[in-house]
């Protein structure tokens, strides 16, 4: 039995379409890593594009290893809930430590709270 040949035509083009979505969100990603400005802009584009891209092609591994071995695939659930729930911070904890380092990267106060900073002080 060679499952390739044996998957519904209807799964054959939702999981293409999901590779082919993921691969065009880890283009996008990559292509602003090289293309963005500066540190904070860099940061960004891998973390948001990247992310869905890896999203989509983990989706059409469960959708594949799913209907092949006729059972839910545990693995790609769990990787995907843990790059879903690590790009974000390991970004937020990058962009953190830069405003650290330089504190021109820092945004101005807000005068909608009469001056006040974020936190209420």
């Amino acid at each position: 039995m060679n499952t390739l040949t044996d998957l519904p035509l209807w799964l054959d083009i939702v999981l293409s379409a999901l590779v082919l979505l993921g691969a065009f969100f880890a283009l996008v990603g990559s292509w602003g890593l090289a293309k963005l400005g500066n540190f904070l802009m860099r940061v960004h584009g891998p973390t948001k594009a990247s992310t869905l891209g890896v999203g989509c092609a983990l989706l059409a591994s469960v959708g594949y290893f799913s209907f092949v071995h006729g059972a839910p695939s545990l693995h790609e659930l769990l990787i995907t809930l843990f790059v879903f729930l690590s790009a974000p911070v390991s970004a937020h904890l990058l962009v953190q430590a830069a405003m650290h380092r330089d504190p021109s990267l820092q945004p101005p106060p807000s005068t909608a709270n009469g001056g006040r900073d974020q936190i209420g002080l």
